[in-house]
């Protein structure tokens, strides 16, 4: 499809990228949040064990990206048929992650499957983008706007949806996880469908002098160090979230609501810190929200049974403040980009690549720490485990984040 073609019918198609979105993310960050836990719970499977397959994988993904980069760019009139297998590949590994019993070593089919669910991914990552940027400049003037307001309003909906389903149908099935596997697999089947007209043959660069361009400058260095200690505290509080809910708190049910809570306060705040940016400096308003990342989180390490009120206003407090992480780093970020590497996806990439290497870095890093203190997922607890649960998760993430304002503090940078 050409650029004219995109251009023909832009509007009533701009709801497929905010669907493509919302299950491309329902596949992301949620999937850290509820396959250690349901492994453990359903298989026996010990808690390092999984945080060392999390990590291996995330290893994969630095080999891969780069390569499924390319692939995605050599598809070209075939995409929408490279998507269609690729959506496919992420729908059954789903339904095998969650849905079927593990025909072989849970810790295997575990591993298994999450290489081709988090491969098939980052293809379909990729290529959306790559292919939101065409439609974009088919729209004209405010193009990446629109795209960029449906496609994040979807992402926003499909974490929201994916933190909340298993739970909510829980009340209808004992199979909870499997109807969420389900009801995952018709979404990506819609989403396939909605977004079918909308794949054109757009090239994506190829990374290896961009990548030069990034990592040889000592700006963008300084920025993607910021991003690894700045995004590790969500990461572990994200791995740990269910099992701070459920043990530490007593609440079990509770979880999927507090998630919402959490990424609603999120996407809200973000309009408010990007308009303080634009009055007060995009640096300046960022360390006070990394300031109160650290005054709202600290609180949860004295959270204990019952105290749900509680951790729900912390929920608001640092989902805000995570607002203004997302918002106002990137976009540093992206600004510096701009002068050193404007044609080529190579910033992006490595961006994209950090974040998901948080999340393996906390699974390894946390989850035996949390084993070896004699914590059992769904059980009663001694209170040495208990207090290693609450210092891993809200002690650990305010220290790095300490670190992390250190450093943004510290470096020089244009005002985005």
């Amino acid at each position: 499809m050409t650029t004219a073609a995109l251009a023909a019918a832009p509007a009533r198609r701009l709801p497929g990228y905010a669907l493509f979105g919302a299950v491309l993310a329902m596949a992301g960050l949620p999937i850290y949040i509820h396959a250690p836990k349901f492994y453990v719970d359903n298989f026996d499977v010990g808690l390092g064990l999984l945080g060392s397959v999390l990590f291996v994988l995330r290893l994969v993904d630095f080999v891969q990206d780069p390569v499924l980069g390319w692939l995605a760019g050599a598809t070209g009139t075939a995409r929408r048929m490279a998507v269609a297998l690729a959506a496919g590949v992420m729908a059954l590994a789903m339904l095998g992650l969650f849905a079927v019993t593990p025909p072989i070593a849970p810790v295997a089919w575990f591993a298994l499957t999450l290489t081709f669910l988090f491969s098939a991914f980052s293809f379909l990552s990729i290529t959306f983008y790559a292919q939101g940027v065409q439609k974009a400049e088919a729209l004209g003037e405010g193009g990446h706007v629109r795209i960029a307001a449906w496609r994040e309003t979807g992402s926003l909906i499909g974490v929201c949806l994916a933190a909340a389903a298993p739970a909510a149908l829980a009340g209808l099935t004992d199979a909870s996880f499997a109807a969420f596997a389900l009801l995952f697999a018709g979404l990506v089947a819609a989403a396939v469908w909605a977004m079918q007209g909308e794949w054109a043959a757009v090239p994506v660069a190829a990374p290896g002098a961009a990548f030069r361009a990034v990592l040889g400058d000592a700006t963008a260095r300084r920025l993607l160090l910021i991003a690894l200690v700045n995004a590790t505290p969500v990461a572990v509080t994200s791995t740990l979230f269910l099992f701070f809910v459920e043990s530490r708190l007593a609440a079990p049910g509770w979880e999927g609501p507090l998630l919402i809570l959490f990424f609603l306060s999120a996407a809200v705040s973000a309009p408010g810190w990007a308009r303080l940016a634009r009055r007060f400096g995009a640096r300046r308003v960022l360390l006070a929200g990394m300031v109160l990342a650290v005054v709202s989180f600290g609180f949860a390490a004295f959270l204990g049974a019952g105290d749900i009120a509680a951790f729900a206003v912390i929920c608001v407090a640092s989902g805000a403040a995570t607002g203004a992480d997302l918002t106002l780093l990137s976009a540093l970020f992206a600004r510096r980009m701009a002068d050193i590497a404007p044609e080529g996806g190579a910033g992006v990439g490595l961006w994209s690549f950090v974040t998901k290497f948080t999340l393996a870095v906390a699974a390894v890093a946390v989850l035996p720490l949390l084993q070896a203190s004699g914590f059992s997922a769904g059980a009663d607890n001694p209170d040495h485990a208990l207090m290693t649960l609450s210092l891993l998760y809200a002690a650990l993430p305010c220290l790095l984040k300490l670190v992390a304002i250190a450093l943004l503090y510290f470096t020089p940078l244009d005002e985005a």
